[in-house]
């Protein structure tokens, strides 16, 4: 099987996939891109405290088109909605909360991440696309557990899970768990553990476009 061919989860079910493992009662950042979505798929019944960096607490879902409130948005610019009980606040306070260890879980996007749970997503070194820390360095230090949401591949095919990073790296053996669009992994001592494939895959066909192992 082609990495074409391959089923990958859309955005929104990977978001959904993400939501389901978050504990009712948690206090969770969301990282720019992809993980800003996670706030839309909180399971029926579950509470979970949202926060951006920007400076939000209780950030709800994305409001239906039209009815934008347009000096309100999370840390990717993206236009969202108050959860009942939401605070605002500045900057410092709001790095305070991620570096103070008041975060329980951090998801984050990411451009690499090794076997040994090292987090690359600031930089990739192409001219095209200016490097922006932003504050995942703060999270990934202030944070006890953080969840990466990502492409299993690049564009062109190639891993973006490895045995070890090429990218400038954000944190050293800071990632708990990685979802992507074709497999969820544990990070473990021993590697990469798988937890569960995308529907429709087959172990070795994501082995074939992952470059570190799979453990069972």
């Amino acid at each position: 099987m082609s990495v074409m061919s391959l089923n990958r989860l859309t955005d929104a079910e990977l978001a959904a996939r993400v939501a389901r493992d978050i504990p009712d009662g948690a206090y969770v950042n969301l990282g720019i891109g992809k993980p800003t979505h996670v706030s839309s798929h909180v399971p029926e019944g579950r509470e979970v405290i949202y926060h951006s960096e920007n400076g939000i607490l209780g950030v709800g879902p994305t409001p239906p088109e039209g009815e934008e409130d347009l000096e309100l948005i999370d840390a990717s610019k993206r236009y969202v909605t108050p959860a009942p009980g939401a605070a605002y606040f500045e900057h410092a306070d709001s790095f305070a909360m991620m570096r103070g260890g008041h975060i329980d879980i951090a998801v984050l996007g990411a451009y690499q991440v090794a076997e040994t749970g090292d987090l690359a997503n600031w930089a990739t070194l192409d001219e095209k696309f200016p490097p922006a820390v932003g504050g995942a360095m703060d999270l990934v230090v202030g944070v006890p557990t953080i969840l990466v949401m990502m492409r299993h591949t690049d564009r062109d095919g190639s891993p973006k899970l490895l045995k070890r990073c090429t990218y400038p790296l954000t944190g050293l053996g800071v990632v708990r768990r990685v979802y992507t669009d074709l497999a969820v992994l544990d990070v473990t001592p021993q590697g990469f553990r798988l937890v569960e494939l995308t529907p429709g895959n087959g172990l070795d066909a994501v082995r074939a476009v992952t470059g570190a192992d799979i453990l069972t």
